[in-house]
């Protein structure tokens, strides 16, 4: 299940971000084009509709703001650069709503032309947003997969081990799981997973219908779900519900 549910990915943004500072062009016009989907989600959050990249001037300023992003980040800062990419757009395009709003309203033939063009062609339109929204969800997961391999390694765990150690049949894999959920429900429990990174094997004996041998031979398995479950992943809870665990 491992092997269907995550896609290796060892390139840091981070990283990518840092040669596209020192002047890697190649690199920057790539994470400008990857990134497409989050920006235009970030603008969307301010203006509170649905951004075409397209068309929509909001995209272009956040567009920029990506990329001044990219030149003033540091690791310094304390966050990610996505999180701080992100602030980065949504100052600027308030800025740029603010600036727009104090300007006298103008309507242009070019515009008025423009929009009922768009009335004409509603199947255009949706087709567009439909394709924004699988870009977006697409995103979405390849960070969920990035963020969960950078948390794995906390654990002295890797996308390998977790393939060799996914129980190969369904019956012993909804065990794992539900000894996982009991885990992620027991604050205890999760905290021993959480801050010393160890399965506590003893005491979920004492809940689960299953032996010690098990529990040791799914270990790593176990405790990969617990983060899934308690972490904020959402389209990997997702795929676990879809594979009936």
């Amino acid at each position: 299940m491992i092997s269907r549910l995550f896609q290796k990915n060892n390139t840091s943004l981070d990283l990518q971000v840092i040669e596209a500072k020192q002047g890697d062009e190649d690199i920057r016009n790539e994470i400008l084009k990857q990134y497409q989907p989050f920006i235009a989600k970030s603008v969307s959050e301010v203006c509170k509709r649905y951004i075409d990249p397209r068309i929509d001037d909001e995209f272009s300023i956040g567009l920029a703001a990506f990329n001044e992003a990219i030149q003033a980040y540091s690791s310094e800062k304390g966050c990610s650069f996505l999180s701080f990419a992100r602030l980065v757009i949504k100052r600027k395009v308030i800025d740029y709503i603010r600036n727009e709003q104090k300007k006298p309203p103008v309507t242009s033939l070019n515009e008025t032309y423009e929009d009922e063009e768009q009335m004409e062609n509603p199947s255009e339109i949706a087709a567009a947003k439909e394709r924004f929204q699988l870009e977006t969800e697409s995103w979405h997961r390849r960070e969920e997969i990035k963020e969960f391999q950078s948390q794995l390694k906390k654990y002295n765990l890797t996308f390998a081990e977790l393939t060799e150690a996914s129980p190969r049949h369904k019956d012993a894999r909804e065990s794992a799981v539900h000894s996982a959920r009991l885990v992620q429900s027991d604050e205890r429990l999760l905290n021993q997973v959480l801050e010393k990174g160890r399965l506590p094997i003893k005491e979920l004996l004492r809940k689960v219908n299953v032996s010690k041998k098990t529990l040791e031979r799914n270990r790593k398995f176990i405790i990969a779900m617990v983060l899934i479950l308690d972490g904020d992943y959402k389209y990997l809870q997702e795929y676990l519900k879809g594979v009936g665990v």
